[in-house]
């Protein structure tokens, strides 16, 4: 039984966690691959049922984390408070300004499940309604197979949901990890992390390089969320992928590990991600501003060699 119990734990872990990787991260935040709708719903839904509350919600701050990384706009900078990285973010009551969906998510506002998910922009209400989904459909699972089985899925569940939490505090600590990439911020390739998250945690590969599929890029960064996402491609499930490899060296200002671009949007935040609406003096602190401006200063991409 308790062997039983053991594997039954680490297929819902890996089901919901990639859900929240190749579902609500990978294709939604990011769009770094097509596929089906049927197929994007499915690992939304796998992400959804590990407590990650609304995809809409998710992807959104997602986004403007990519484009306001760690300045008072980021929604969970670790710089300004661990606890507000950590969970604090998680609790706020309605989109900012600079947040809105409307702004940073028009790819998804129109879809009648993410916009149900969504709760009408209400955090409390979309977190509610997240946790009543859950619970309900491991009640039925305690009715159907046990409650142990519910149990199982139950802690799966709630382990999942705590691992992009931690994420975004350890992956933005300079001391805990390494970079490949000279990103100008925080962020840190680490490989505990990425166990946990089924290479999520080739965080710095990942800011570099946002829209790409791929995270793990050295041999010894292994990224299952990407092999999940290249056999779908080998069985034409997915359509389009953007991958970045180890092959072709990259010149540029980041001072790069040697990588190959695949496509030119491998390197970019998704076009459908607009700039945020016009915010005052007292919205944009001092420390914004100048990580703003460094930023943009620093993030000219050179011109690379594409693969045809």
């Amino acid at each position: 039984m308790l062997i039983s119990l053991s594997i039954a734990f680490v297929c819902f872990y890996v089901v919901h966690m990639a859900g929240i990787t190749v579902g609500y991260h990978r294709l939604l935040a990011h769009r770094s691959y097509k596929c089906p709708k049927a197929i994007e719903y499915f690992f939304v839904m796998a992400g959804y049922l590990g407590f990650s509350s609304s995809p809409m919600w998710w992807a959104t701050l997602h986004r403007a984390h990519h484009r306001y990384t760690d300045t008072r706009l980021d929604p969970h900078a670790p710089r300004f408070g661990i606890w507000e990285a950590y969970i604090g973010w998680f609790l706020h009551k309605s989109y900012a300004e600079h947040l809105k969906p409307e702004t940073c998510s028009k790819d998804m506002i129109n879809d009648p499940l993410y916009k149900f998910l969504d709760a009408g922009g209400n955090w409390h209400k979309a977190h509610l309604l997240n946790s009543f989904i859950n619970f309900s459909l491991r009640g039925v699972m305690a009715l159907v197979w046990g409650w142990e089985i519910a149990a199982v899925s139950l802690l799966a569940a709630l382990l999942v949901q705590q691992m992009p939490l931690l994420l975004n505090v350890i992956c933005h600590l300079p001391k805990a990890g390494y970079q490949n990439f000279n990103t100008a911020d925080t962020s840190v390739n680490v490989g505990w992390v990425a166990f946990l998250t089924l290479g999520e945690g080739w965080h710095n590969n990942h800011h570099a390089f946002p829209g790409s599929a791929r995270h793990g890029l050295k041999a010894s960064e292994i990224d299952p969320s990407w092999l999940i996402i290249r056999a779908m491609k080998a069985l034409g499930i997915v359509s389009w992928m953007n991958e970045i490899t180890i092959n072709t060296k990259y010149k540029g200002p980041q001072k790069p590990t040697e990588v190959e671009i695949v496509s030119d949007s491998a390197t970019a935040v998704p076009a459908t991600l607009a700039m945020a609406p016009s915010l005052s003096k007292t919205e944009l602190t001092p420390v914004a501003v100048l990580s703003q401006h460094t930023r943009s200063a620093n993030h000219r991409r050179p011109r690379t060699k594409v693969k045809q």
